[in-house]
């Protein structure tokens, strides 16, 4: 890779930064973007988060700061107010033509994100089905009475493989698999392609971290959020709209601080439960990214991790 400045076709792979939260998907990301550019072929992140995106909600995300993302430009961070709806086909748009712009440029796009369904749709030959007004009028009907989890525990019953790839708050994206299924009369993760990738010269690499340890990095994450002030920054947001964000207010630990703030739970109660929550949703990432043979996994703790995902991604 020396000899790239010296006129050597640029490096054409997408790397796809992918695992559970707190595995240090940022970390290497930017560790692997920064060799790339010091050996002479530029690269750019792109974010495959949902969350992410949101101006404002910065720390409950544990959004890379300036420092943190190390002189690498990042995209699709920082693109909606909390109040928009986010849209995972209006993403997959979004993040294609943001790839597809850097490797016309002879960047290497790094994908990074443990939004499975946000990255399946931005790699993979992935098609929206239509909708039905009347069967999403009624669905939103109920959601409102009944409340998210209860569509949530439906949905778990009738396919489960969606449910885990989807937060028990947002009943946003469970009204939406509900309805593909009574469109359908099939389980809404049936119409989720086969791993098939719609891009070309995609690596997909996955950080492997045990359970435990996991567990241990989230209690750590959440500490640290409380510690930097994240009541404040929910307090804050939440004058700005927060609860009328039908995504944004269902973050991990952005729901269960505005509970806090409504009166419903104690300030402790909040934090144990994002905790919690945050351990099942990782749980749920892991599953849903161990189903795709196509990710290689490699540790996070490795002293030659980047050194082995450069390697993944170099051509043979």
């Amino acid at each position: 890779m020396q000899d790239r400045a010296q006129g050597v076709a640029p490096l054409d792979t997408v790397p796809v930064l992918v695992g559970a939260t707190a595995s240090g998907k940022t970390a290497l990301a930017v560790g692997l973007a920064q060799r790339l550019i010091a050996e002479g072929q530029p690269a750019e992140i792109v974010n495959a988060d949902a969350m992410l995106i949101y101006r404002g909600m910065d720390i409950g995300t544990a959004k890379p700061t300036t420092a943190e993302r190390g002189g690498v430009p990042h995209h699709l961070i920082d693109i909606l107010q909390i109040t928009d709806t986010a849209s995972v086909a209006e993403f997959q748009q979004l993040a294609r033509a943001a790839i597809a712009e850097c490797r016309k440029r002879g960047v290497v796009p790094v994908v990074v994100g443990g939004s499975a369904l946000y990255v399946r749709a931005i790699v993979d030959e992935f098609e929206f089905p239509g909708t039905d007004p009347a069967i999403r009028s009624r669905l939103e009907a109920e959601l409102d009475r009944l409340g998210p989890e209860a569509l949530h525990r439906r949905l778990t019953d009738l396919d489960p493989d969606a449910a885990a790839a989807i937060l028990p708050g947002n009943g946003r994206r469970t009204v939406r698999a509900l309805e593909v299924i009574e469109l359908t009369g099939r389980p809404f993760s049936a119409r989720l392609p086969a791993h098939r990738y719609a891009l070309d010269r995609v690596v997909q690499i996955g950080l492997d971290v045990p359970r435990a340890e996991l567990d241990r990095r989230i209690a750590d994450r959440v500490d640290r959020m409380w510690a930097d002030g994240f009541v404040r920054e929910v307090r804050e947001l939440e004058q700005r709209g927060l609860r009328d964000g039908l995504t944004a207010s269902r973050g991990l630990g952005y729901r269960q601080v505005l509970e806090f703030l409504a009166g419903e739970i104690t300030e402790a109660e909040a934090r144990e439960r994002t905790i919690t929550a945050t351990r099942k949703f990782a749980r749920r990432q892991d599953g849903w990214f161990r189903k795709d043979a196509r990710i290689t996994w490699l540790d996070p703790q490795d002293p030659r991790l980047v050194d082995k995902a450069l390697a993944l991604i170099l051509p043979v």
